[in-house]
């Protein structure tokens, strides 16, 4: 039995599922949050992406999460991530306050930048340097207005004047922060992470994360709510009986999942002549040529189809189970030694995502059964007492 207590959660972004409703298929995910509500999972995240992306059935994960907020009653939840720049922060601090007093102040908040080619469909500067500003000045509103009663704040994009801060949190000063795919910009913002990569890449992000918090926040600090920072890695599971039967459902699935990320914007972008959305020479997506000077550079972001290609080639191929490098398909005992060496890694948050590519309902839910029954009980707080 693990001496190691770690925090579980699940990252979702609720692909399609051919011939199948769309009102069926927000029933099927609710029915599997209430799952994880009774399991013992600290948190389900819930991603954020628009047309012309076809991955994410969730556009207005508020929408979405008010539903899970009366469906569950101890699991905790939030967006992984906003993305900013597509928020107005005045609506972003109403709905966020209105979320944390439905679920009784179990919100978490993850916040990113996105692409910038949802953020040209949408109308706005089609450059990263932009885009990332607007991140910065929406994330300054939404942290001092979450937390004032009357907000005031001169920016580029937005200006308040003592404007009235009607509604507010239950959480203080605000619901934790999280930060996706950029350990370095989590730990200097004082946020807790997740990551997108393999046991090795793990590994070095939870050093770095460690290592920049402590450099900025003093050795041991807690969040801003008082809490230990968590890092943890997404793993795309599918458990089964066996080993075999668990990689014949996901090796598909996998490749759909791969697909549903990445090729869609691309062709989108290939159709419409919009060149300036095709990968770049240096493997960064959303912008052709040199980075933009004043990005910093922990925030080169690699286009997703090349860093899962990467992956893929960097997975522990001696063990057939490791599936895609960030995929993991098998029993419940191959998961088990998987977690050996992911407490190893000294992270402390280990993230499932449960129906992912084109995996079925019943498979997610049969992955979750095993999943809870078989693994979890080793890992909760109780078992390490």
């Amino acid at each position: 039995m693990s001496t190691l207590t770690l925090q579980f959660g699940v990252f979702d972004h609720i692909e399609p599922v051919e011939g199948m409703p769309l009102q069926q298929i927000y029933d099927l995910r609710l029915q599997q949050v209430e799952i994880l509500d009774k399991a013992g999972f600290y948190s389900y995240h819930l991603a954020e992406h628009h047309t012309p992306a076809v991955h994410s059935l969730a556009p207005s994960q508020n929408v979405f999460l008010a539903a899970v907020s009366q469906r569950t009653s101890q699991l905790r939840f939030g967006p992984c991530v906003y993305v900013l720049p597509l928020h107005h922060p005045l609506r972003l601090i109403e709905e966020i306050s209105m979320l944390d007093h439905l679920s009784g102040g179990r919100l978490e908040i993850g916040v990113g930048r996105g692409g910038v080619m949802e953020a040209y469909f949408w109308g706005q500067e089609a450059d990263s340097e932009t885009n990332f500003v607007r991140y910065q000045e929406t994330l300054e509103i939404l942290c001092k207005g979450l937390n004032t009663e009357a907000l005031t704040y001169e920016g580029r994009f937005h200006s308040f004047d003592a404007l009235p801060m009607r509604l507010q949190p239950i959480q203080r000063p605000y619901p934790p922060l999280w930060y996706m795919r950029n350990a370095e910009t989590a730990a200097l913002e004082g946020m807790n992470t997740v990551i997108v990569g393999t046991l090795d890449s793990l590994r070095k992000e939870v050093i770095r994360y460690k290592r920049v918090w402590a450099e900025t926040h003093g050795e041991g600090a807690l969040t801003a709510q008082g809490q230990e920072p968590k890092i943890g890695l997404v793993v795309h599971l599918v458990v089964a009986d066996t080993d075999e039967e668990a990689i014949k459902i996901a090796t598909p699935a996998w490749d759909k999942y791969r697909w549903n990320l990445a090729a869609p914007r691309r062709l989108e972008a290939e159709k419409r002549g919009l060149t300036q959305f095709q990968s770049a020479p240096d493997g960064s997506f959303g912008f052709s040529g040199a980075r933009p000077g004043h990005l910093p550079d922990r925030e080169t972001r690699k286009d997703i189809e090349a860093e899962l290609e990467r992956f893929d080639t960097q997975s522990n191929r001696t063990d057939p189970t490791r599936l895609g490098g960030v995929a993991l398909a098998g029993s419940p005992e191959a998961v088990k030694r998987y977690m050996e060496e992911y407490k190893a890694t000294g992270a402390n948050y280990f993230v499932c995502s449960f129906q992912w590519g084109d995996l079925s309902h019943e498979v997610a839910m049969r992955s979750i059964e095993l999943f809870q029954d078989e693994v979890l009980p080793s890992y909760l707080p109780q078992a390490a007492e």
